[in-house]
């Protein structure tokens, strides 16, 4: 119910500005007397604004140390295996049978408790569900988006696993305004989380993998936006957004991102190559250009290409800052 109570209270100013045609009053009579010109469809509107503007009065009030309830960094460490289930060559999460895969995690998530005990781990699928192509398709997007009984077959394989899910983006020659509202009745399940991909993210209208996209801050500021609206709407824990960079032009006006206690943001190394080049890479693009959290990638087999090995979870732990989502491909 929207009550003179809260149109008095001094917060109401702000959401009456983005009602041009009401002028703000002074004091409460003056209030009472504008609000009352307002159609029911006006009034919803502004409703709908103190959701998106004011999150942590419609999330929650009472906070511990700056952080809403719920959230899972930076007290705990994501360890996710990455991939599409229904295809073996995208990453580990499609190369082996569930169980297998599913025992491979499990025994990376202990190899990562012990060389760091003080950081509790969470496990985590990271699905690909929209997929950058090579093809045009229908619509010239070069995009495919997976059907919902595969996005379902793992959303059930975290719940049954007790594991955080991922759903993961990649826009090609579409944007995020339309791929993710499809993915809200996934989102909206507390454990299920996002990430979106700037290498498939195709502004120059080039076909996908011809050359590496981008996002701007306004493409992470809208999908931190989509995920807060989530949150204080079904009144979830906050949300993870993974942001994937593996160089400086992947992501342009980064001091641009905003932050938001219902979204924590994580920026991805997501280059491979030798463990020379992966600490240098996570120094120039992830260190040096900081948001609020950050990852790191180790890629199976990149990795360990012309004779070059894994780095250990102990020698990630050590980078600085430490990484506290860990992706496996």
């Amino acid at each position: 119910m929207f009550s003179f109570k809260l149109i008095c209270s001094p917060l109401f100013g702000l959401f009456l500005s983005f009602w041009a045609s009401v002028a703000l009053p002074t004091g409460c009579t003056e209030h009472e007397r504008h609000t009352k010109a307002l159609s029911p469809a006006q009034i919803a509107l502004i409703q709908q604004r103190i959701v998106y503007q004011d999150s942590l009065r419609t999330d929650s009030i009472a906070r511990a140390g700056g952080q809403l309830p719920g959230t899972i960094l930076p007290d705990s460490r994501i360890v996710a295996y990455y991939g599409n289930p229904i295809h073996t060559k995208m990453g580990v999460l499609g190369q082996y049978p569930k169980d297998e895969m599913l025992r491979r995690l499990d025994a990376q998530v202990q190899e990562w408790a012990k060389a760091d005990p003080k950081t509790p781990v969470r496990p985590a699928l990271h699905a690909i569900v929209v997929i950058a192509q090579h093809d045009a398709g229908a619509d010239g997007k070069y995009r495919l988006a997976l059907p919902d009984s595969v996005i379902e077959r793992v959303v059930n394989w975290g719940r049954e696993q007790h594991a955080l899910v991922f759903l993961d983006v990649q826009v090609g020659l579409s944007t995020l305004p339309e791929e993710l509202p499809r993915l809200e009745k996934y989102l909206r399940l507390p454990f299920v989380h996002l990430g979106i991909d700037p290498e498939f993210s195709m502004k120059s209208g080039a076909r996908p993998g011809t050359e590496v996209g981008e996002f701007d801050a306004t493409d992470v500021n809208y999908a931190r936006y989509f995920l807060a609206r989530i949150v204080s709407e079904n009144q979830l824990p906050p949300k993870v957004l993974v942001v994937h960079r593996f160089r400086q032009d992947m992501l342009t006006n980064y001091q641009n991102i905003k932050l938001d206690p219902r979204v924590q943001i994580v920026m991805h190394m997501d280059g491979w190559g030798t463990p020379s080049i992966k600490r240098s890479s996570y120094r120039k693009f992830i260190q040096r250009e900081p948001v609020q959290y950050t990852g790191f990638k180790i890629f199976y087999k990149n990795d360990q290409r012309n004779e070059s090995r894994l780095m250990t979870p102990r020698e990630v732990a050590s980078l600085h800052p430490d990484p506290l989502y860990i992706q496996y491909q």
